[in-house]
């Protein structure tokens, strides 16, 4: 591929090629909240460099974003890579998204140094600072700045950062303005290809969110030309292509742009279509995104390179910045627990949900350590085609899992993921959605059985069984007959084997859907006034409720079971609920005290209403049990058959046959 010159500097000295490894960026105009990622303008930025006393009261600094040059009190963003500093003023990049993550190129890539390009106009001081895992920071070099255009040029090793830390660099101007033209982290790419990418967006009914994204890359599309096609897969009846505004991005990207229509196969048969896409068009690399998020452009273009330098074909991934509190990174990483075959965050001290607003990256230690983690989900996950080739595409599970259990399977094949700080979407949080009860239940429970039968290195899974069975009580504790209904469905098809995974793709969603009709605790109303109001002819005692710890966890249950399976319910209960429970309040240990209860939806959106029926309880509950005693059984026999099947049901033929049957691919 020819490298243009946004990407390439060949300037080097005795032949050496650098190219941009990273580019300072600020937030686009209609993205100020999200200022903190980009930029810290607090008046202690722990630079060294000395001001001159006059007395005064040093000005808190405001940023102002312009369109061009404008004067103001404080910070001007006049770009998307400069910006002007007021006299006597400190702004530093200690931030997510323009520090350099020294710790992740040091470990993953070849590189032992870098260069920081700086340009500037009027006079100040840049002064570069670095970081090791403990998050302790340390000035390494000042630069005096004066007059016409001028340039930074720091050479700075990455022998120090094994465990973790950054390189950042401050500006402070002197007694007159100082300009930012631009900056730029820069490595030796002598021998390193440039890779091509196809990126692939999946999408259901989200039409407006793929636009935007769209739009966003043909603006950018100067600075991406390792981006070679974009791929939209449209599984929905809201179509991408009639979306207003369509005609004119289509026109702009050319046939870089392809929308393919799909029968909804899920988030997995459209990350999929994606991997097909880009082996086909022997693209060095896929980038798979979800259709919900916002993207940084710059992000897109750093992910490659990384994965560009790497010692070895390596998944990378993104982090998750929450869109609806756009300072704040919902999740920096996972990690698989292989006994209980669970993933949560990976990672010692990471948090979810950091604001920057409030601490900043500088201030964050955890932060500079280096995170390892398992897996990246796919908002945002490039991957080597030249796994693909190797280990397949995604599992056909519709949703859930695919992404966990791929980077699983490319882990035992010897490829490294990494989520790399720096880049990352705004994607809408799953806080506030409680997919457990949903539709989704069934395929939580189905997916992750069927990943831990083809990769727990345990017998019999670990405490992978004991786990989802107690998930199966609280549910039947807590009145959810639909959640545990779906987790039963999902036993049975994962006892049925691996033959029908392609075919229950479109299948499953439909029956999941059917079923949530059958039941009250899946029927959700916008207004509680469609309900009858709340009455209990007993009231039932619920001062002080907690949740039951060690011991009491055993016996509050095995009450709460007795009640449950074999005592009669109140007569209007059925009639009408006996209490209204918010959803951060209807937890099992409160539910069971209860016949009935009317309970809000976990995003605030409705209500539904939990009946208590003792024989559906015991009918549920006693397949639940036969169903995990016929897997614990079959486990090893099971765990044969899916790994045997693994390579054939992720096979591109395989694949290329459903989407033939679900749409027209014109191979």
């Amino acid at each position: 591929m020819t490298a243009t010159t946004q990407d390439t500097d060949r300037t080097g000295t005795e032949g050496t090629t650098h190219r941009v490894l990273q580019e300072l960026v600020f937030p686009a105009k209609d993205r100020a909240s999200t200022q903190p990622l980009y930029l810290d303008t607090r008046a202690d930025t722990g630079s060294s460099v000395q001001q001159e006393d006059t007395g005064e009261q040093r000005p808190q600094i405001v940023v102002n974003v312009a369109s061009g040059p404008a004067v103001s009190n404080g910070l001007t963003i006049l770009g998307r890579t400069s910006a002007r500093v007021r006299a006597r003023s400190t702004v530093s990049f200690a931030t997510y998204f323009n520090a350099f993550p020294a710790s992740y190129w040091r470990h993953n890539t070849h590189l032992r140094e870098v260069v920081l390009r700086v340009r500037t106009t009027g006079r100040g001081t840049v002064s570069v600072h670095s970081s090791n895992a403990r998050g302790e920071s340390v000035p390494v070099s000042e630069h005096e700045v004066a007059g016409a255009e001028h340039m930074v040029e720091a050479v700075l090793p990455l022998k120090a950062f094994a465990d973790g830390g950054w390189y950042w660099f401050d500006l402070a101007a002197a007694d007159e303005d100082l300009r930012l033209l631009g900056a730029q982290w820069l490595g030796d790419g002598t021998g390193i290809s440039e890779g091509t990418v196809t990126l692939q967006i999946t999408t259901m009914n989200k039409p407006s969110y793929c636009l935007t994204n769209a739009r966003l890359l043909v603006e950018q599309q100067r600075n991406l030309p390792q981006v070679e096609q974009v791929v939209i897969v449209d599984q929905g009846n809201q179509k991408v292509v009639d979306e207003p505004g369509f005609d004119e991005v289509q026109e702009r990207f050319g046939d870089r742009l392809r929308v393919i229509d799909q029968g909804n196969l899920g988030g997995a048969g459209g990350f999929a279509r994606g991997m097909y896409e880009a082996v086909r068009a022997d693209s060095t690399y896929v980038l798979l995104m979800d259709d919900d998020v916002e993207i940084e452009p710059e992000a897109v273009r750093r992910v490659s390179v990384f994965a560009d330098f790497c010692k070895r074909p390596t998944l990378v991934g993104g982090h998750m910045i929450d869109l609806l509190n756009p300072t704040k990174i919902h999740n920096f990483g996972e990690a698989m627990d292989p006994y209980s075959f669970q993933y949560g965050p990976a990672g010692e001290g990471v948090e979810l949900g950091h604001d920057f607003r409030h601490s900043s990256l500088r201030s964050t230690a955890w932060m500079h350590r280096r995170v390892e983690v398992d897996y990246n989900a796919w908002w945002m996950c490039l991957i080597p085609t030249e796994v693909i080739r190797e280990i397949g595409l995604a599992l056909p599970v519709f949703i859930k899992w695919d992404d966990v259990e791929y980077g699983i399977r490319a882990k035992a094949a010897g490829y490294r993921t990494v989520s790399l700080p720096g880049v990352a979407v705004w994607h809408l949080a799953w806080a506030d959605k409680d997919d457990t009860i949903s539709w989704q239940a069934y395929f939580h429970k189905r997916n992750q059985l069927v990943a831990a039968l083809l990769h727990s290195p345990f017998d019999r899974g670990g405490e992978v069984l004991g786990r989802n069975g107690a998930k199966d009580l609280r549910h039947l504790l807590s009145m959810q007959y639909f959640a545990e209904e779906a987790r039963v469905m999902a036993l049975r098809d994962v006892l049925a084997g691996p033959d029908a995974l392609h075919e229950l793709l479109p299948q499953r969603i439909r029956d999941v859907r059917r079923l949530m009709t059958q039941h009250t605790d899946a029927v959700y109303q916008a207004d509680i006034d469609a309900y009858p109001a709340v009455a209990s002819a007993r009231p039932v005692r619920t001062r002080r409720i907690s949740a039951p710890h060690g011991v009491k966890i055993l016996t509050s249950t095995a009450s709460a079971l007795v009640r449950h399976l074999a005592v009669r319910p109140q007569e209007e209960a059925d009639q009408r609920p006996q209490v209204h429970l918010p959803y951060q309040d209807a937890r099992w240990w409160r539910l069971t005290r209860y016949d009935s209860a009317l309970v809000s939806a976990s995003d605030g959106t409705g209500y539904t209403w939990y009946k208590r029926s003792p024989r559906e309880a015991r009918a549920l509950l006693a397949e639940s049990l036969r169903l995990h005693a016929q897997l614990a059984l079959r486990w090893p026999e099971l765990s044969r058959r899916y790994r045997e099947a693994l390579p054939q049901v992720t096979s591109m033929d395989a694949w290329e046959a459903t989407f033939r049957e679900h749409s027209e691919i014109g191979v």
